[in-house]
């Protein structure tokens, strides 16, 4: 058994701004395993500047896990703690080395093509006329559930824009989500979320910074809007202190994003934890390839939720790896009749 990572950097077709920041450019790294004529191929999804391991050690570590492959998945998961994108991108490449096609690792009626999983529009931040126009191109194209960037213009603009929605469609016809990524400040937060719950929002996620643990824990106590975390899971690994955080802050819901939380494992740890203390969740892709966002649809799929989940992101690039994945109405499907572009990984071709 031998493996190999492979570096690329995703360009976005149109700048993407959050609250950290406008993004232009996203890198990743595919793990690539080959043993005789099967390969099996993972992405490690790192997000600079959020991701825990975003660190000057990242490549050292994944020259590391290939040099160490015959350890196997299990063992190697164990010793990437402090590497929850690599923990996923090892998952992923030895479930692509075991199955029966390399991209069809949680085989089900989504892979076959027979269902769907319902997904957020995502609206970036912006100015007041391309939220606009973001909006008004989510709703066109089908989805019932439109999730706002928050918290980098006006606040007055951005009620502007939400209050324009609710004045064309209800809560029956549209849900609203909103995304602070942590732009309030914890003495402000509560009476913005009043404004905000004026509009029959779903949620908002991360209203204030992580790591505030008795500030959020207030703010859930006493908001009139659910309160969704997200970064606030960030770095957290031991099962002990996911339950202490949870009894802590008691949010409504708990977001989760795989490449950022320790992958399946990681993912179901929460959720058990989650569901033990009648919090709900979804799972949401955090910039992966199609690579990545297929391994997590799939995963995704098996859980059986019904909230739409956060998996609309395969379209933000020029050079994405080609796939089945299509986003049709407001659901992400998988087109059986679509190949993988298998061959731009292998030979540097993307």
């Amino acid at each position: 058994m031998k493996a190999t990572f492979k570096k690329h950097t995703l360009k976005f077709k149109r700048p993407s701004g959050t609250s950290r920041g406008v993004l232009e450019t996203k890198e990743t790294w595919f793990l690539i395993i080959q043993d005789g004529d099967k390969t099996g191929i993972g992405e490690c999804g790192l997000l600079k500047g959020l991701s825990i391991d975003d660190r000057p050690d990242y490549e050292d570590k994944l020259k590391w896990v290939c040099e160490n492959i015959n350890l196997g998945e299990k063992t190697l998961y164990e010793k990437l703690i402090e590497f929850p994108s690599i923990q996923i991108g090892v998952e992923t490449a030895f479930l692509s080395l075991k199955a029966k096609l390399p991209f069809e690792l949680f085989p089900s009626e989504f892979t076959g093509g027979n269902a769907a999983i319902p997904i957020n529009g995502l609206v970036w931040m912006g100015d007041k006329a391309f939220m606009s126009t973001q909006i008004k191109e989510k709703i066109a194209a089908g989805f019932k559930c439109i999730k706002m960037k928050i918290g980098a213009i006006d606040f007055e603009t951005e009620m502007e824009l939400l209050k324009a929605i609710r004045q064309e469609f209800s809560v029956s016809e549209i849900e609203l989500r909103v995304d602070a990524n942590g732009a309030f400040s914890p003495m402000e937060a509560l009476e913005k979320l009043k404004r905000l719950s004026e509009y029959n929002l779903h949620s908002i996620e991360q209203p204030i910074k992580a790591g505030q643990w008795e500030a959020m824990a207030k703010l859930c106590k006493q908001t009139p809007l659910p309160i969704a975390l997200d970064e606030e899971l960030i770095g957290i690994f031991d099962k002990k202190e996911k339950q202490k955080l949870l009894q802590t802050i008691q949010p409504q819901y708990i977001i989760l994003k795989p490449s950022l939380i320790g992958g399946f494992r990681g993912s179901d740890s929460w959720i058990r934890n989650a569901e033990s203390q009648n919090c709900g969740w979804w799972i949401t892709s955090a910039l992966e390839s199609n690579v990545g966002l297929n391994a997590i649809a799939q995963y995704t799929f098996t859980k059986n939720s019904n909230l739409p989940q956060g998996l609309g992101t395969g379209s933000l690039y020029e050079n994405n790896v080609q796939s089945p994945l299509e986003v049709k109405d407001g659901f992400l499907t998988y087109n059986t009749l679509k190949d993988w572009g298998i061959d731009t990984i292998l030979n540097n071709k993307i």
